[in-house]
């Protein structure tokens, strides 16, 4: 028996398109905001650990970006629930959620211009919208891409991908070889993503500062378009099936 992902070229292309979002405004973020992480949610949970210890005084944005993600995500949950009740299929909705916090991320960081203290109240505020958007992103893959790798948190893909390349080249099972390569076909784009993410979000980010924020923004506008495009009726088409 062999998983394979069932779906069209607009809903594979996703996976790679949400890592760039990811890569893209994490490294933004944690360059134009003071070191706070708005995907890594783990980084900033690292940060401020080191901040009581060391007898630092952590930022507001890092002390209250864990309790607003999660509140995000909550809310995020409830959203595809309803949706799912009324049989409208999540995926399009939650994109089109994240593009607007997107959108309004990036908005405030323009009107506050070059040189924005990332502690000023309309900052914290975009900040916020910013760890929003990612917890959207995150609930997206877990309840409307099912099967999907994780597009936010590279640790997990790149350790998937490691093993399954390690089965691939090592194993004797032909049916464990046969569902690695599949689990890596579907990794990939992660991974490839954000690392892409990561690097032109930097390079962005030292020329227009937190303008950059247009990158992810844009990029949210594609996943729209590829998530419309990739859905069903109903049933988003995003599950593995499995296949003799």
């Amino acid at each position: 028996m062999v998983n394979r992902l069932e779906n069209s070229l607009a809903t594979e292309l996703l996976p790679f398109v949400l890592g760039s979002i990811a890569g893209s405004v994490d490294v933004i973020g944690f360059l134009g905001l003071n070191g706070l992480f708005t995907a890594h949610i783990t980084g900033n949970l690292v940060i401020l650990a080191a901040h009581v210890v060391a007898g630092g005084e952590a930022s507001l944005p890092l002390v209250i970006s864990v309790p607003v993600f999660i509140i995000a995500l909550a809310i995020s949950r409830l959203l595809a629930g309803g949706l799912e009740r009324v049989r409208i299929g999540p995926l399009p909705v939650l994109l089109l959620l994240q593009l607007v916090l997107l959108l309004a991320f990036l908005a405030i960081c323009l009107v506050a211009g070059p040189g924005a203290n990332p502690d000023a109240s309309n900052m914290i505020v975009a900040s916020m919208l910013g760890v929003s958007a990612m917890a959207v992103q995150n609930a997206l893959v877990r309840v409307a891409m099912a099967g999907a790798p994780s597009t936010a948190v590279l640790t997990t893909n790149i350790t998937l991908l490691t093993t399954d390349l390690g089965e691939i080249l090592l194993g004797r099972d032909a049916n464990r070889v046969a569902s690695a390569r599949g689990r890596i076909s579907v990794t990939w784009p992660a991974v490839a993503g954000f690392l892409l993410g990561c690097t032109f979000g930097a390079s962005g980010e030292a020329v227009f500062g937190l303008g950059a924020l247009a990158l992810p923004t844009g990029l949210a506008l594609i996943a729209l378009v590829l998530g419309l495009g990739g859905r069903s009726d109903y049933v988003n088409t995003w599950h593995l099936t499995r296949k003799d």
